[in-house]
């Protein structure tokens, strides 16, 4: 199974994900690992990406996702995925991949992004990512304002996965 925690950047997915994938014995990927080197560039000074910047990217990213669910891997993925079609093109087999949409208020955001060093996802890009977020129809939805180990207990219990004994 792929459990692929969506947001805007510093709802929290990467801090999430690991929390979660730990509990679970699941692997751990970032999305953002398999950014090509121009799109870390063009973000780390303040341009949003294009579709066609995301294509290579999102590529890279379905490929992962197919390369677990052929293995039998269970993943936590954390992958922005704000549009529904980057949403739809990462979808490989829906039977086997949960989404889970993590949210808090705008404050708590740009707080958690000011905060935070070493990322190259700048707190300027905030409003672009959130004017393409769309919200999915599909996915469970969490409040990431409590701290990430509740949030991944309300992501187990939402989804009704088995934690890691």
């Amino acid at each position: 199974m792929v459990v692929t925690l969506m947001g805007v950047s510093g709802s929290g997915k990467t801090t999430v994900g690991r929390v979660l994938a730990q509990r679970l014995g699941w692997r751990f990927v970032d999305a953002d690992d398999l950014h090509p080197p121009e799109n870390v560039r063009k973000m780390a000074s303040g341009q949003p990406l294009t579709d066609e910047d995301r294509g290579p990217w999102l590529a890279r990213v379905t490929a992962r996702v197919t390369d677990a669910l052929s293995s039998g891997e269970d993943l936590v993925l954390a992958c922005s995925a704000l549009r529904a079609s980057y949403r739809s093109r990462l979808t490989v087999d829906s039977a086997r991949q949960r989404w889970v949409s993590l949210y808090a208020p705008r404050e708590v955001i740009v707080k958690r992004l000011f905060e935070r060093t070493g990322h190259f996802m700048p707190p300027a890009l905030l409003d672009s990512q959130l004017a393409l977020l769309e919200a999915p129809a599909d996915a469970l939805v969490i409040d990431v304002t409590p701290p990430p180990d509740d949030v991944a207990k309300a992501i187990i219990d939402g989804l009704k996965l088995v934690p890691h004994p």
